[in-house]
C-alpha cells in the first residue's frame, strides 16, 4: 500500500454545506437529497461546526411517531438552530494530512468525518466511507 498519500486524493471536493443562518429543515432536506451523513457548517467560508444526520435525529422525535408527522418534525426543527445542534469542537485536517493520519484520527475518536481546510477555508471533507473506498481500490476491488 502506498505511504504518505495526502487526503486531497480521496476527499470530497464538491462540498454540501450549511451556513449558520440556515435552518434544520434545510439541513434535513440536504441530507435526504444528497444521501449524506455529515454537513460542514460555515460562516463566510470558515468552518465553524459539523452537523451529522445523527445530531439532527437527536432533536427530532418524528421517527418515533407515525409517517404523517411532518408538521411535528418542522415544529421541533424550528425550536433549535443549526448552531445549537452542530458539533462545535471539531477536528480539522489540512490538504497535506495523510490518509493514514486521517484514518488514525477517525479510529481514535467517535466521529466519522473530517473537514479539510486550507488557511481556515473549507476545501473538502473526508469520511469513513472515503477511506473504505480507498482501501478497496488498493485491493483492486471495483465499487
Amino acid at each position: 500500500m502506498k505511504q504518505n498519500v495526502p487526503v486531497s486524493i480521496i476527499m470530497t471536493k464538491n462540498i454540501i454545506k450549511l451556513n449558520l443562518s440556515d435552518d434544520l429543515s434545510k439541513a434535513e432536506a440536504l441530507f435526504k437529497k444528497h444521501k449524506i451523513r455529515h454537513i460542514p457548517v460555515v460562516n463566510e467560508h470558515k468552518i465553524v461546526g459539523l452537523l451529522s444526520y445523527t445530531d439532527l435525529l437527536r432533536v427530532s422525535y418524528a421517527d418515533a411517531v407515525d409517517d404523517e408527522s411532518e408538521n411535528v418534525e418542522s415544529i421541533v426543527f424550528n425550536m433549535f438552530t443549526v448552531s445549537q445542534v452542530m458539533a462545535k469542537d471539531i477536528v480539522v485536517i489540512s490538504l497535506e494530512t495523510t490518509i493514514k493520519e486521517a484514518a488514525e484520527i477517525l479510529a481514535k475518536n467517535e466521529f466519522h468525518a473530517l473537514p479539510v481546510c486550507k488557511n481556515e477555508v473549507l476545501v473538502g471533507i473526508v469520511t469513513t466511507t472515503d477511506l473504505i473506498r480507498y482501501l478497496l481500490e488498493q485491493y483492486n476491488y471495483e465499487i
